[in-house]
């Protein structure tokens, strides 16, 4: 008799396992299949200035916010030296992982468009767009990245909040971004900026675009 009560109890047990697992792969299944970040940034430079920024993957490395995470990571760059077909790969630890980026659409002064591929920690591909808008107070620069969740996508969006964690990484790089473009706007190498200007750059806020 207690072999058959504890036999029960381990069906029991095992039956709302597996409603359970029934009832989470039912939530993951019904998010959403497709994510889109976006922020922008008002920099006080022509586009003309800040689209080199974008455009040649050798200039990245001086204000991408993931640049800096492993000092020892591996980068080659295939194809044009900037524009389209110019093709950038990255190894690294395991903050930066494997991946490559392709300039697949090269419109100048006005849209970058990027494919981006990740190899690790874990394998998806991606679609980056960098957008030039001028302004009487220089260029409204808006950086998106769009793609589709596979299941795992959606499994981690479940438990991290993609939006602020990637958004948060955009913000950073378009502030470098426009402390180097207003430098170079200025006539003048950005680790030479004055003080003041590198102050007010870096309080400027950094918009996230509706």
């Amino acid at each position: 008799m207690a072999e058959q009560k504890r036999g029960g109890i381990v069906k029991k047990i095992l039956v709302a396992l597996a409603a359970i697992i029934v009832v989470f792969l039912g939530f993951v299944a019904v998010q959403p299949s497709e994510f889109r970040i976006t922020r922008s940034a008002t920099i006080a430079a022509p586009p003309e200035t800040v689209f080199t920024q974008v455009n040649d993957f050798h200039k990245w490395e001086a204000w991408s916010p993931w640049a800096k995470l492993d000092p020892n990571a591996k980068n080659s760059f295939e194809g044009p030296s900037a524009g389209t077909g110019a093709k950038f790969h990255w190894s690294g630890n395991s903050e930066v992982g494997e991946g490559g980026m392709t300039i697949t659409e090269s419109q100048p002064n006005d849209l970058i468009r990027i494919k981006l591929e990740f190899l690790k920690p874990f394998a998806a591909t991606n679609t980056t767009e960098f957008t030039f808008v001028p302004e009487k107070e220089g260029t409204q620069v808006t950086w998106s990245m769009s793609g589709n969740n596979n299941f795992m996508g959606r499994v981690f969006c479940l438990f991290m909040n993609m939006d602020k964690m990637v958004g948060g990484d955009f913000e950073k790089g378009l502030t470098s971004m426009k402390s180097i473009a207003e430098a170079a706007a200025a006539g003048q190498p950005a680790d030479e900026k004055p003080a003041a200007e590198e102050s007010s750059a870096e309080e400027s806020p950094v918009e996230k675009a509706e």
